[in-house]
Parts: C-alpha cells; sequence; structure tokens
C-alpha cells in the first residue's frame, strides 16, 4: 500500500516526505481515528512532528483522494483510507464500539429516501447511532441478521 501512495503523491507533483508517510501509516493502522490519535501514533517515532503539521498533512491527503473523514458524534472529524470509505458506520451511543458495514445493509433506505424524497445518500458519511448488542439491555447480545 505505501507504493501506491508514493506513487500517487509523486504522480501530483508533491514529495513523499516522512511526516505524510507517518500520517498514512497511522491512518491505516488506527482506522477511525482523530487527528490528535493520529497525533499521538507520529509521536511515537517522530517527536518533533506538531499538531498542525498532523492538520495540514490530513488536509492535504483528503484533497488528494488518499483519506476521508467522517463524523462519529459529537467532537473532532476521524479518519480513515479513502480506499475504505463506503462502509457505514454503526456508534454504541453507550459503549462508543464502531461498527463498519457494508453500505447493501442499507440498500432499502437508501432507495427510499432516493424514491420517496429525490435524496442521493452519501453512504460513505453515514453513521447509525444506537446501542451495539452487547449494550442492548433487551437484545440477545448477538448482532441480528
Amino acid at each position: 500500500m505505501t507504493q501506491a501512495w508514493d506513487e500517487e503523491l509523486r504522480a501530483r507533483g508533491y514529495r513523499v516526505t516522512p511526516q505524510r508517510q507517518l500520517v498514512l501509516e497511522a491512518v491505516t493502522t488506527l482506522e477511525h481515528a482523530t487527528p490528535e490519535e493520529i497525533w499521538a501514533d507520529v509521536q511515537r517515532t517522530a517527536r518533533g512532528v506538531n499538531i498542525s503539521t498532523i492538520y495540514r498533512t490530513l488536509e492535504l491527503l483528503e484533497q488528494l483522494g488518499l483519506v476521508t473523514h467522517t463524523h462519529l458524534g459529537h467532537g473532532a472529524p476521524r479518519y480513515h483510507l479513502a480506499a475504505e470509505a463506503e462502509h457505514v458506520h454503526l456508534v454504541c451511543s453507550n459503549c462508543g464500539k464502531v461498527t463498519q458495514i457494508p453500505p447493501e445493509a442499507v440498500s432499502p433506505l437508501v432507495m427510499a429516501l432516493r424514491e420517496t424524497y429525490g435524496f442521493e445518500t452519501d453512504v460513505g458519511h453515514l453513521t447509525v447511532f444506537g446501542r451495539c448488542a452487547s449494550c442492548d439491555p433487551g437484545g440477545s447480545g448477538r448482532p441480528s441478521a
């Protein structure tokens, strides 16, 4: 995957800097991470990288289509690789667990919104809040079909 990042950055006229590589590696490893979480991960390798560098790098990488962000509630956006962006987020309001499900799982909703309201859903930014199977007091403790 690193080689693809390198090629994409160079093809667009950008240098492959250690900071950009570290940010991309952190986004890959941490998945839905805030800029501060990415910064903390980068700090383990490169103590001199400051938080403003992280924000600028994330902004550039998002403009280049290498990373994307989503909002999983109030607070900072969370970043993940753009190549893995096509999924819906289920966020447990109790324990905070984030589960990724395929877009097909919400196809009936997406179709109903399109047909009834003429609304095109951006599934990559769709987040559903509720309680996970472990936290649902009336649930069976397992995901339903």
